[in-house]
């Protein structure tokens, strides 16, 4: 009940928050750009902050028809109760006419995670540029009421929705040219396109601790674990800065990886912890999967949760995990979640006979106690899952130094209570 009720008062609740951000940002009137798509927007945002630094103001933590509105306004949720909603609306027609930010930037990461939101934001925020790179099943539950009578497959449905972003770009749209679903929705803008192709990537290396990616006939090499895909995503800031008329930093050297994406942790027993816990669906999960088939380690394990919101492609996107897992032939593979647990493990135990190979939990204390009981030393272990399922909450008590707990993807009191209680 208080879900649908959430659901139909979404829409007219950002609305009273937008009417009034739409006043501050009139005043402020800087150039935005929005970077939008199904999944790698926080990343692709971290490297174009990494270019432009302090000209621009960036959209941390907001992503949403609320959530931009709230960032335009100076506005956040901090103890995330229900109380805090009051002050929230008084506040706001106060900040409307507060004095406007000094950035002449807005780098904006827009989502799009029901149907009419990406439209809903991209009225409001007529961006000067879009980065669009990707279209996948994040939230393919919200969309299925949209099939088959208006779009033939719920992928189309959630590509004419991040469309709406193009329809209102006013000056540039940077894409992915290997994505038909993308390339299907360019009828809708007449603006400049810009299209990005994997065919421009001239070499990928993942070394235990960095990656190098060779483009345009120079190298970037980067102290962090990305996997191939992100080309894409530097090849589009460089676009994006040479339309913004900004000389690139070619080492990258500001960028910092965003916590829950592929970060590097120290575990107990000298293991390796590849921390990927943000969030997960089947085009994250493949990608993060073969960056760790390349991944120099002597003993991989894999600790995978449920992707969610797949609705009733949740058997098929599971089904296919299990291929991804097959391929990459891990030394153990660790299932938690019951989504995992019904799909991807039956298709896994048809051709796992080992039993120790591959265990299935539907308790994250019970994967716990399973990696402390069982760990011997030297593994290195990729963690990747939904982030209602928690996964950083195990993570937290493998770590060898408890000060990293700072470096996980949820971080502060209220989120070290919820992991806790997800370990009872």
């Amino acid at each position: 009940m208080l879900g649908k009720l959430k659901t139909v008062f979404f829409f007219p609740v950002a609305s009273y928050f937008k009417f009034f951000a739409q006043i501050r940002l009139r005043r402020w009137n800087p150039k935005i750009i929005v970077i939008t798509g199904s999944s790698g927007k926080t990343t692709l945002l971290h490297l174009v902050e990494a270019q432009i630094q302090n000209k621009a103001k960036y959209s941390h933590h907001a992503n949403s028809a609320m959530g931009i509105p709230f960032d335009i306004l100076g506005l956040s949720r901090n103890s995330l109760q229900a109380s805090e909603w009051l002050s929230l609306f008084l506040l706001t027609p106060v900040r409307a006419f507060s004095k406007p930010f000094l950035e002449k930037i807005y780098v904006v990461e827009a989502d799009a995670d029901r149907p009419d939101e990406a439209k809903f934001l991209a009225r409001f925020l007529h961006p000067d540029v879009t980065i669009w790179l990707n279209v996948g099943r994040t939230h393919s539950l919200n969309f299925e009421n949209l099939t088959p009578d208006k779009f033939p497959t719920v992928d189309e449905a959630i590509a004419y929705e991040f469309g709406h972003f193009l329809e209102n770009t006013k000056s540039l749209v940077i894409i992915n040219s290997d994505s038909d679903l993308i390339t299907n929705q360019l009828k809708r803008t007449t603006t400049k396109i810009v299209k990005v192709e994997i065919a421009d990537l001239k070499e990928y290396i993942l070394n235990k601790n960095s990656t190098e990616f060779a483009v345009d006939q120079k190298r970037y090499k980067f102290n962090n674990l990305l996997p191939r895909e992100i080309f894409y995503s530097i090849k589009a800031v460089l676009e994006l800065l040479s339309y913004l008329k900004i000389k690139p930093d070619e080492s990258f050297s500001k960028f910092q990886i965003p916590p829950g994406r592929s970060s590097i942790l120290q575990g107990i027993k000298n293991t390796t912890i590849i921390d990927s816990s943000y969030n997960a669906s089947l085009g994250s999960m493949n990608a993060l999967i073969s960056l760790f088939k390349n991944y120099p380690a002597k003993e991989k394990w894999v600790v995978l949760g449920d992707m969610l919101e797949q609705g009733k492609f949740a058997k098929e996107e599971h089904e296919k995990l299990a291929d991804a897992i097959l391929a990459l032939n891990p030394d153990k593979i660790i299932l938690v979640g019951n989504l995992v647990s019904l799909y991807t493990y039956p298709k896994l135990k048809t051709i796992i006979t080992d039993g120790n190979k591959i265990k299935a939990f539907d308790k994250l204390k019970d994967v716990l106690d399973y990696l402390l009981n069982n760990l011997k030393g030297e593994e290195t272990i990729l963690f990747k899952g939904s982030q209602s399922i928690m996964l950083d909450g195990v993570i937290e008590k493998l770590l060898q130094n408890k000060s990293d707990a700072d470096k996980l993807c949820r971080t502060g009191n209220y989120w070290t209570t919820k992991r806790a209680q997800k370990l009872l």
